[in-house]
């Protein structure tokens, strides 16, 4: 029983965020409900349905959701407000034609900046309600501002107070588990230079990262719209999701001299010196994404570098003794496409310790600021 509730209490954590938002959403809607009945809002729905919709996993996607919400139903009620006014339409098909000018324009708009879609749902709303009820345009365009501003105004302040989820802290963990992704694809990608990969093997490896890496471009956008206003103090996501894509890309120049195994006089060679830059390397990238997620310093840089000097070393020594001459064009271009890529992993394994370095700087820095 004990390790039933255990593992049941280490789900529920692992679900965190999911759990919070279902709360989130429930409470927002019964608010937003509640908020519009006490206002006498002609359209309570309205209200809902948009609390429901701005009330997202995080607080920067919930801001950036509310905003363009706010800005495309204004945009919309504004215009369709208008054209409802002064252009008559006492028929049906006055109205059909009236439809298609108020769709028309901001379907066109919306299709350049998808940010206003909304507006054109907006128009419609304010063009048809008063067809089918006893209300004029001007207060079916009143009513859509307020419902949406009851609507949007709950869906934030539930997202601000009740369980927070902050996209900084998802961006670091998203990035965390990137460096976990990137050790397990490096591991396999230099054992393929004796074994070699097949080109599913290798698309396996990468898509991951890749899928991972759009991911993270995503939170960390919201992550900056908290920063920008204040709720996640500190610095922006966007150098370290350039360090990690310089990474990926390290990982792809070293794919492709995995993509057939060295020649057999290069493995006996250099086997040895791969394979303690492959377990240092990957170590490196484990330790990194645990320092990401508690904020600590980046772990030493030492033991890679001296496995990347011995292999450098081993490098020099079979050149010097000739042995490259009996590779092809193409073996030699695997053979120096592999150094240069290694060499890049070092540089961009440098940055990646400076970027969480800074995270750590920066956490000082906010609680000496805070203490003051």
């Amino acid at each position: 029983m004990p390790k039933l509730r255990s593992l049941l209490v280490k789900r529920l954590k692992s679900r965190r965020p999911q759990l919070g938002l279902a709360l989130r959403v429930t409470l927002a809607a019964l608010l937003a409900f509640a908020a519009a009945q006490l206002l006498h809002l002609h359209l309570p729905l309205w209200a809902v349905l948009t609390s429901i919709i701005v009330t997202q996993l995080s607080v920067g996607r919930s801001l950036k959701t509310a905003l363009d919400y706010l800005v495309g139903t204004i945009g919309g009620v504004i215009y369709g407000g208008v054209v409802t006014i002064f252009v008559p339409h006492g028929n049906e098909f006055e109205l059909l034609a009236l439809l298609a000018v108020v769709v028309a324009p901001l379907a066109l708009l919306a299709a350049f900046n998808p940010r206003l879609h909304v507006a054109t749902v907006t128009a419609i709303i304010v063009l048809l309600v008063p067809t089918m009820t006893e209300v004029q345009p001007i207060d079916s365009a009143i009513d859509r501002v307020l419902e949406v501003g009851v609507g949007a105004i709950t869906g934030l302040v539930v997202s601000f107070f009740v369980l927070p989820s902050r996209a900084m802290g998802m961006a670091m963990g998203c990035a965390a588990r990137i460096l976990e992704l990137m050790a397990d694809a490096l591991r396999e990608l230099l054992a393929g230079l004796t074994r070699g990969l097949d080109n599913d093997a290798l698309h396996r490896l990468q898509d991951g990262i890749g899928e991972s890496l759009v991911k993270l471009g995503e939170v960390a956008g919201e992550a900056e719209s908290e920063r920008v206003v204040g709720l996640s103090p500190g610095l922006d996501a966007a150098p370290l999701l350039r360090t990690l894509l310089r990474l990926r890309h390290d990982l792809v120049m070293i794919g492709r001299a995995a993509g057939a195994p060295l020649p057999d006089v290069m493995q006996q060679r250099l086997g040895g010196a791969l394979k303690r830059v492959g377990v240092a390397a990957t170590d490196y990238l484990r330790t990194s994404a645990e320092a990401l997620r508690s904020r600590r310093h980046a772990p030493p840089l030492e033991p890679l570098q001296q496995a990347l000097t011995h292999y450098t070393n081993e490098v020099a020594e079979v050149r010097r003794e000739g042995l490259t001459r009996a590779l092809s064009g193409e073996q030699m271009e695997q053979f120096f496409a592999l150094g240069f890529a290694l060499e890049q992993l070092q540089r961009n394994f440098r940055d990646l310790a400076m970027r969480l370095n800074e995270r750590v700087s920066s956490k000082a820095s906010a609680a000496t600021g805070a203490a003051d």
